[in-house]
């Protein structure tokens, strides 16, 4: 167990936790993201960032401060929260992202990892390799075999307090995902990153990032604090969060602003193609676009900074509140409609429901079916998993509507897209009062449709029959040819699918 990490809240994969770092005697609360301090250049002083922005835990290269003369003498002889001024939590790098830029570094992880130690770092990071996307799996596993002996290195260093990283890697080959997760967990080491996957984010492949991320959490243990190396841009936190990771680190803010380009939730926009500026934050309420641009570099760079940083953690703010009121996957579907590799990334992550299902919380807040995609959501595979489980009598009715007015059958369960059957007395539990369509789309249908043929195939005795109205031709063809099928209203039933949804809008 890691007693240094919490889980205090917990919706799917996403978590709220309380992450404790002892050197800086500071507890930290997740998702939290860390932005990344450039000693040679800051857009931003750290003093204010901790003052203005709130931020207790931030992120700098102890390779650049070790290689800068003038940065390596002060930090070894103040040390590292003296020379950027920030008295928060600091997490350092080692040096990984110069190996994977430059092909060559002049340190070892047992060096880098004391130097870290000797200038007051709080949570260190050894010498791992970030192997690419779509390199050969013989690269891929040779990589990882080295950053596997880094963390052996790592973990046999004294490094008293200071959390030490137990970077995950494993290129694009899920497998090596998962066995380097498997293999982290097992060291005494504290913090978990997935590294090597800024090229799939700038290139929008999210739907390999979920896949690398998934694959990476089936290793690692639950009370894993996972970071997300390299993760920034505020359009894809939720997503992140949703399957599963804790930390992240941005320097977005800055290098965006110095292109002049503008961050949203659902995007990044060109300052020079701006009319209006769509925030409330203190930077877009006090300027408009045409000021920007007539602002000096510096000063229309440190301002885009600024706002940068505020919608970032205006959305880590929703996404903890998301998590608190159970509706985190209602928020993803929204982010996922501002880009179509957002919505890739949004398929992906339910093509894992059964991974997510493990963690999600068996009752929160209503279930709102917002769209196509709402059918996958791990609790309706829970639903139909439990339905194996349930005994029926020997006539049974399923019907969308209400309670038939005959004794025909032995008792009626409602179905309800994307669900499916289940007995009335469950009707107030969650997730069947879920907020639904009043027309049903195709894939909800056909949701509810395996959850009928679930139950029929683990009730093989039950005369089974379904009053429904009009289903797709789709979904019809996934119920088992012993259900009879009827239309409501030739059984004397009263709808009552408004009523579900007036209700939960009262």
């Amino acid at each position: 167990m890691r007693d240094h990490f919490e889980i205090r809240d917990a919706d799917v994969a996403g978590r709220i936790g309380r992450l404790e770092i002892p050197r800086a005697d500071r507890t930290i609360e997740t998702p939290a993201l860390m932005p990344v301090i450039n000693p040679n250049m800051l857009t931003i002083e750290p003093s204010r960032l901790a003052s203005e922005f709130g931020v207790e835990l931030l992120i700098t290269n102890s390779y650049i401060i070790r290689q800068t003369d003038r940065l390596r003498k002060q930090a070894l002889e103040e040390g590292l929260h003296e020379l950027l001024e920030f008295d928060g939590a600091i997490m350092t790098d080692s040096g990984s992202f110069q190996l994977s830029e430059y092909g060559e570094i002049e340190v070892t992880t047992e060096e880098i990892v004391n130097f870290q130690y000797e200038i007051g770092s709080d949570i260190a990071t050894p010498v791992d390799i970030p192997t690419p996307p779509n390199v050969s799996r013989k690269q891929a596993e040779d990589d990882l075999a080295i950053t596997e002996q880094a963390l052996a290195d790592a973990e046999a260093i004294d490094v008293g307090e200071m959390l030490l990283n137990a970077p995950v890697q494993g290129s694009t080959y899920p497998e090596l995902r998962e066995q380097a997760g498997r293999h982290a967990a097992r060291t005494d080491l504290d913090m978990f990153p997935i590294g090597a996957v800024v090229p799939l984010m700038n290139n929008y492949r999210y739907d390999e990032l979920v896949t690398a991320v998934s694959a990476a959490k089936r290793g690692l243990d639950t009370d894993c604090p996972v970071h997300l190396f390299g993760a920034g841009h505020p359009m894809m936190l939720a997503l992140a969060v949703a399957v599963g990771c804790d930390l992240f680190d941005s320097a977005a803010y800055a290098l965006y602003a110095r292109a002049g380009r503008y961050l949203t939730v659902s995007g990044t926009e060109h300052l020079e193609e701006l009319d209006y500026l769509p925030c409330s934050c203190p930077v877009c309420t006090e300027q408009t676009p045409e000021k920007l641009r007539e602002k000096d570099d510096e000063t229309r760079e440190r301002l885009l900074a600024e706002h940068n940083l505020y919608v970032t953690f205006e959305e880590l703010r929703r996404i903890k509140q998301a998590i608190r009121s159970g509706n985190l996957l209602e928020l993803v579907d929204r982010r996922a409609r501002g880009h179509p590799a957002m919505y890739d990334g949004y398929r992906a992550l339910l093509d894992h429901a059964a991974q997510l299902e493990a963690e999600d919380p068996v009752s929160k807040g209503t279930f709102f079916y917002t769209s196509p995609e709402s059918a996958r959501r791990p609790e309706v595979l829970r639903h139909h998993t439990r339905l194996e489980r349930l005994s029926t009598p020997e006539r049974l009715l399923l019907t969308e509507a209400g309670a038939p007015d005959t004794d025909e059958y032995d008792a009626a369960w409602r179905v309800l897209a994307p669900f499916g059957p289940f007995p009335r007395a469950l009707s107030e539990t969650y997730p069947f009062t879920a907020a639904v369509p009043d027309r049903p789309d195709r894939q909800g249908q056909i949701a509810a449709a395996e959850g009928v043929s679930r139950l029929v195939e683990a009730n093989r005795e039950t005369e089974f029959t379904l009053a429904i109205s009009a289903w797709h031709v789709d979904a019809l063809d996934v119920i088992p040819k012993q259900v009879r099928i009827k239309r409501i209203g030739e059984i004397g039933e009263q709808n009552e699918r408004s009523e579900n949804n007036t209700k939960h809008d009262e």
